[in-house]
């Protein structure tokens, strides 16, 4: 009783090792990040330049809370992430970036306050 058949075992050597599947490619990576259009980034600038945000945060410079940019770096432009910063942006938060709470912004509307984190996360270039 054999176990094996001469024939197969040819066959599999003749074919060679195992292929390995393709590598992602750059446009599969891009397709993660969500895109941020201009018009979201610009419009996010604005609103914020008319918020009370600038009373705790700089584009580039730690204030009350962190600057944009340092929140741009640590959050990558992901939906999941554009959500929960949205959130937060909301219904406030602490504990992310030390012992000072981040107000509720609770009558900012979703749609704005995701631009706002839109244009925050379009820094990270």
């Amino acid at each position: 009783m054999a176990l094996f058949n001469a024939t197969d075992v040819n066959a599999q050597a003749k074919q060679g090792p195992a292929k390995k599947a393709p590598a992602k490619t750059a446009t599969a990576k891009a397709a993660a990040k969500p895109a941020i259009s201009a018009q979201d980034a610009t419009e996010g600038k604005a609103l914020l330049s008319k918020s009370d945000c600038l009373a705790c945060h700089k584009e580039d410079t730690k204030l009350v809370g962190p600057a944009y940019l340092d929140v741009a770096k640590k959050y990558k432009a992901t939906d999941d992430n554009i959500a929960l910063l949205t959130t937060k942006v909301i219904n406030g938060g602490a504990g992310n970036w030390g012992p000072v709470p981040m107000s509720p912004h609770a009558t900012l509307a979703a749609a704005d306050a995701k631009k706002m984190v839109q244009y925050i996360l379009s820094l990270n270039k």
